[in-house]
């Protein structure tokens, strides 16, 4: 074999070798995409561990507040709830819903109102938009339960003589037991009283 050839021959299989590296790097960037927005496996928003809760009623039992069982369901009854989410307090007042209702009377925003004031304010929410303003944490909850709200003067007897509770005070104690405490005598101004209702059994609802 000439010379002539064997460089050829060589130059050929040089070529040869470079040819793939050449073609991928022509090759177009596949797009990235948004793992969030798209669902990609182990994503958050994708049932990874970091996705956000999803909110889920849960039974109001005997005993409590309306109010309370949707606190504990909007925010884990944290009354001071300021997550960044854009809505405030145990109820998760949207800041526009806080102002119209009269929220400003009480504190710039829920989370920096007290439970009370925060009923208030939701008490005009239900009036004005009913239920529906907290459209999966108020399934299952009764809001036309007898709430009352201790004013200066109040006693659980006196109450349970307005309300004629079957039971007297003792049946109002035991439905108010875990908000009143240990000490039935001691009640507070702005506390709110479940007046307990009677199912055809004549149990407590």
């Amino acid at each position: 074999m000439s010379n002539t050839r064997v460089w050829f021959v060589a130059l050929a299989a040089a070529l040869l070798s470079c040819a793939p590296l050449t073609a991928s790097a022509a090759e177009p960037t596949p797009p990235v995409g948004d793992p969030v927005r798209d669902g990609a496996a182990g994503a958050p928003g994708a049932g990874s561990a970091t996705a956000p809760a999803v909110k889920k009623p849960r039974k109001c039992g005997p005993g409590k507040s309306p109010w309370t069982c949707l606190a504990e369901c909007e925010s884990s009854g944290r009354w001071d709830a300021n997550t960044g989410n854009g809505f405030y307090g145990g109820l998760q007042f949207y800041q526009p819903t806080w102002k119209d209702h009269g929220g400003l009377k009480y504190a710039p925003r829920a989370d920096l109102a007290t439970p009370e004031e925060q009923v208030r304010v939701a008490e005009k929410v239900l009036v004005s938009q009913g239920p529906k303003a907290w459209p999966v944490c108020s399934k299952g909850i009764r809001f036309d339960r007898r709430i009352h709200r201790v004013v200066p003067g109040d006693t659980l007897s006196g109450i349970a003589r307005r309300y004629h509770v079957k039971g007297g005070w003792q049946a109002l104690y035991e439905a108010n037991r875990k908000v009143v405490g240990p000490s039935p005598d001691r009640i507070s101004v702005g506390m709110l009283i479940v007046v307990p209702d009677l199912d055809a059994k004549g149990r407590m609802i």
